[in-house]
């Protein structure tokens, strides 16, 4: 442990800087092709760790395999999964990530556009974070954090795993999804190419907090003329 170098961060803040906002207007898969610009530098980042099965289909769906390591027989595959595409409802271009370093509990006043302000007083988990490192936007455009943490984590789990075989495991399938902030995320997964028996979204929540609920993104849209 003491020998590893974590990638978390690093990976974190060159994925926010790749546009991937999704369009709930689109009907194609995905939604937005620049979407498949952070899928294409996640499947070169996963063979060049030695994942050799990596790929991104026609969809914007990247599958890879971290194989087993264990001499058991009976060990369940299981899938790690996030989206890649960030929310329409603020642009995901030109994001300049900020790590707040050390933070000391002041509210935190975003550079690019001072009125726009993180308040103790409005996010009152925060004070959890007090001598945190703490990464935001700038002011003008979203981070992106829903949900490139995840796909950081993932990704820096899949090469923590890689480089220390002694940490005995079964199969691991990772799914990267587009289009999951417009209720599509699922639409096109092939379920039976990602052969997981179990599926874990890795996504953000306070520390040390698991979720057994599934959250649904189904909508109606009814009109009425008359």
């Amino acid at each position: 442990m003491e020998n590893y170098t974590y990638t978390a961060i690093d990976r974190f803040l060159r994925y926010v800087q790749i546009d991937t906002q999704s369009d709930p207007q689109s009907t194609s898969n995905p939604s937005t092709e620049k979407q498949k610009d952070l899928s294409r530098v996640l499947v070169q980042e996963l063979q060049e760790m030695g994942i050799t099965d990596a790929e991104l289909d026609q969809w914007g769906y990247v599958y890879a395999t971290i194989p087993a390591n264990t001499d058991k027989t009976t060990v369940p595959t299981i899938c790690f999964c996030s989206h890649v595409d960030t929310s329409p409802d603020v642009t995901g271009a030109g994001v300049k990530p900020i790590i707040h370093q050390h933070w000391n509990g002041a509210d935190i006043v975003l550079p690019d556009d001072v009125s726009e302000v993180i308040r103790v007083t409005d996010h009152p988990d925060l004070q959890y974070q007090l001598g945190n490192d703490i990464i935001t936007a700038s002011g003008t455009t979203l981070l992106g954090a829903d949900n490139k943490a995840g796909v950081a984590e993932i990704m820096d789990a899949a090469n923590y795993l890689l480089m220390h075989p002694e940490i005995k495991h079964g199969r691991i399938r990772l799914l990267f999804t587009p289009d999951e902030e417009i209720g599509r995320g699922t639409e096109k997964v092939d379920i039976q190419k990602l052969g997981a028996d179990f599926g874990y979204t890795i996504d953000g929540e306070a520390l040390g907090t698991l979720e057994d609920e599934t959250f649904s993104a189904d909508a109606v849209k009814i009109t009425i003329q008359g």
